[in-house]
């Protein structure tokens, strides 16, 4: 129930409408698509998409969840103590706790109430959501979920199982003989195709509404184990954990997040594919919980300069700028600088696919990674150990700093040798730090307090050496840095 630019609201509301046309539009044949599956949407009279037999084919198995939430109410005693408690209590604004103000008594516990949308997977009773449609990850919070089915049906559900990092929660019912949806493939959706959503906004229920597929591989701030679909569908407080369907009435996504700014629909949301929510519904039934593979790096995306200073012609990959010690890549003798291209045959395009594809990775599976080093690939294997959290640097530095004089040679920098109780604190061997930035230091968004470990993998250990490497290195390199408790690469361009 955040309120923020990437809001996780309890979605869907009043659908946009489209105009076309009379004729534009492509035929049944067309919407098929070459899908085996004949689609449940064809044009009407007047050569606008009816939606009517996909609603009434998949709208039974659409539910209505309400949450009810138990917390415990903050101690009078603790209000108190609290300074903004005694400033407006002694500017005489009447308080919870005051005399004739209601709270003087004992307080009891807190009542907070939450809708959203499901679907379910089994005619015995099993239905997906959002695991934040059913307060998974509050300490403290007991919720107690019922879902309703469109016939009015009421049931109790246990949650079964939650996984915060794919939003996803797993709920049982008891009953049986269901309605259920089918579930289709979302690698196969295309960017500009029709799609659907059903679900709960404000706590109507059964509420439709349509769009297009606006884009797919969305990877959004802090969400590394996910690519969303992006689509232009009404998504508003109330269809959070709701099915997103192709023309086929198939399930490709669970509608999940919305960008805005003011906490309503602004024309982009984001679903979840549904491949993603099946392999965490499996593993919740066969294992209890969700198990992930760890590599044990951190990582960051590699940007045109970034490549250029590795020797690489396209900016693709993942590049290391730390490496756990004993863990799994650790063992296999990846280094920090090591730029992963693939995981068993699979490309990485962006430093976000690397996260996901090893999480979907079994604790303990063997994988083979490519890397790049020095100039050229090689191969490695690596046996994963278990997820337990994966830190990943987007290595974005933020331009500014003081102005210097030009110590730190063509690059703009005045430095100081690292200490040893520094060194100890840092847990590093050796590196100098900045004290000031000017010049093409400061537009690669160095900064005061940044130590600097090495120069194009070439180890820096004292300002001497960090001389005499930029001196070598020409006008483009990398700077391998610590920066609190995170190592980047900051490309540099001199000219």
């Amino acid at each position: 129930m955040r309120n923020h630019p990437f809001s996780r609201p309890f979605v869907v509301a009043l659908a946009a409408i489209v105009p076309a046309a009379i004729g534009l539009l492509p035929s049944p044949q067309a919407f098929a698509a070459a899908e085996s599956v004949a689609p449940l949407v064809a044009p009407n009279s007047l050569g606008l998409p009816d939606f009517g037999d996909l609603v009434e084919r998949v709208g039974p198995a659409v539910v209505n969840i309400s949450v009810v939430q138990e917390r415990a109410a903050p101690e009078a005693g603790a209000l108190a103590e609290d300074p903004f408690y005694d400033f407006l209590r002694r500017f005489g604004v009447p308080l919870p706790g005051m005399p004739g103000m209601p709270g003087n008594g004992s307080r009891g516990p807190q009542i907070s109430r939450g809708i959203g949308s499901g679907f379910i997977v089994s005619a015995d009773g099993y239905v997906l959501t959002n695991a934040h449609v059913v307060g998974a990850g509050e300490d403290g919070v007991e919720s107690e979920v019922t879902v309703r089915l469109i016939d009015k049906r009421e049931f109790k559900a246990k949650v079964v199982g939650t996984d915060p990092r794919t939003d996803i929660a797993l709920l049982k019912i008891d009953a049986s003989g269901l309605p259920v949806v089918r579930t289709g493939n979302a690698d196969k959706a295309r960017v500009g195709e029709w799609v659907v959503a059903v679900g709960s906004p404000f706590g109507f229920d059964n509420t439709v509404t349509a769009g297009i597929i606006s884009a797919k591989a969305r990877r959004l701030p802090d969400e590394n184990y996910v690519p969303f679909i992006q689509t232009d569908v009404a998504i508003n407080p109330g269809n959070s954990g709701g099915p997103l369907f192709n023309l086929t009435g198939e399930v490709i996504g669970i509608n999940s997040q919305i960008y805005s700014r003011s906490g309503g629909f602004m024309g982009i949301s984001f679903a979840i594919p549904i491949d993603v929510a099946l392999n965490v519904k499996d593993q919740i039934i066969k294992y209890g919980r969700v198990q992930r593979g760890k590599l044990g790096v951190t990582i960051q995306g590699m940007t045109r300069e970034l490549a250029q200073s590795f020797g690489l012609a396209e900016p693709k990959g993942a590049l290391v700028s730390n490496v756990e010690p004993g863990g799994a890549a650790d063992k296999a003798g990846i280094k920090a600088g090591d730029v992963v291209l693939g995981v068993n045959g699979t490309k990485i395009e962006e430093s976000g696919d690397l996260p996901r594809i090893i999480g979907d990775k079994r604790p303990g599976s063997e994988v083979k990674l490519e890397l790049w080093r020095d100039g050229r690939t090689r191969t490695v294997t690596a046996t994963l150990g278990e997820m337990r959290g994966e830190a990943v640097a987007e290595g974005r530095g933020e331009p500014g700093g003081p102005q210097g004089e030009d110590a730190g040679g063509k690059i703009g920098l005045v430095i100081r040798p690292l200490t040893a109780e520094e060194a100890a604190l840092l847990g590093v061997r050796g590196g100098i730090v900045i004290e000031r930035a000017a010049g093409p230091a400061q537009r690669a968004g160095l900064q005061r307090g940044d130590v600097i470990l090495a120069l194009n993998n070439q180890p820096v250990s004292d300002i001497a050496s960090f001389r005499a490497l930029i001196e070598k290195a020409g006008d483009r390199f990398a700077l391998l840095i610590q920066r609190g408790g995170a190592r980047i690469f900051v490309p540099m361009r001199v000219n």
